[in-house]
């Protein structure tokens, strides 16, 4: 039952639509040229038609799952429609209407920026919602980074002549007669610490032969005197001599051999 109702409803409802557009009259089409209109209001009324079109239009392309053809046709129409606006504009201003065009904000990127005459669709092609990521676009909206150019070593020697290393700076006399004062003061402080140096270096000197003399005095004041006989450089020789050979005897000998040697040696001293 309560299906038919529903039935019964819609049908009403299209009817009253019907008749609604019967009433209205036959919908009229937007002629294809702005020229072919001769009155203000219908101008501007066809300009707000455009208007709200790209308004719809715009809010669809904001979408990036409609994939790429059907982004790039969005796309398209909006463009076509601005452009078609922009004749409208300036139809109503020959019919004596407001000028539109002067005082319409400026469509721009992101960015604020603008890309012109990058697809060869004219100047004022514009991008909108997901049409400026797609591939190729991307890149358009992109500001690359300035290049660095590095010069060569030929360009940098071209400009180089002898001012640059100086060999002429002393030609004029300038320069001497500014290094002159310094280099008299600098002359100055080097022999005045040469003169301090030397001082000190000479009062060191006669430190030092000072106590060399009073040293060489004494020595010559004093005597030695021996009260024991000393023994001469013969002798010290032969006791050197005699202990080397104990101790060879003590290392390598046995006791029996070493109390022979002895007895040897006391033999032949008492002989």
């Amino acid at each position: 039952m309560a299906r038919n109702e529903e039935k019964a409803q819609a049908m009403l409802n299209r009817f009253l639509a019907g008749k609604a557009e019967e009433a209205r009259g036959p919908k009229e089409k937007r002629p294809y040229l702005a020229t072919e209109c001769h009155d203000l209001n219908e101008a501007d009324r066809w300009r707000q038609q455009i208007l709200r079109e790209i308004g719809r239009k715009v809010m669809e392309i904001q979408n990036a799952g409609l994939g790429d053809h059907r982004i790039r046709d969005l796309n398209d129409e909006i463009n076509k429609l601005i452009r078609e606006k922009g004749h409208w504009e300036r139809r109503i201003v020959e019919l004596g209407g407001p000028d539109y065009a002067r005082n319409a904000p400026r469509m721009t990127d992101d960015e604020g920026n603008q890309v012109q005459g990058a697809t060869g669709k004219g100047g004022g092609y514009k991008y909108f919602g997901a049409a400026k990521q797609l591939p190729g676009v991307r890149e358009l909206f992109e500001k690359e980074a300035p290049r660095q150019i590095r010069r060569t070593r030929h360009q940098m020697y071209r400009h180089i002549d002898a001012d640059y290393y100086g060999f002429r700076d002393d030609e004029d006399g300038v320069l001497e007669k500014v290094e002159a004062p310094a280099e008299k003061l600098m002359r100055a402080q080097a022999l005045s610490e040469w003169q301090d140096k030397e001082e000190d270096r000479q009062a060191a000197l006669a430190n030092v032969k000072g106590g060399m003399d009073s040293t060489t005095a004494d020595n010559t004041q004093q005597e030695f005197v021996a009260y024991v006989p000393l023994p001469d450089q013969k002798e010290i020789e032969h006791r050197v001599m005699l202990k080397k050979k104990a101790d060879l005897l003590a290392k390598y000998s046995s006791e029996a051999s070493i109390k022979q040697q002895e007895e040897s040696n006391a033999f032949l001293s008492k002989r």
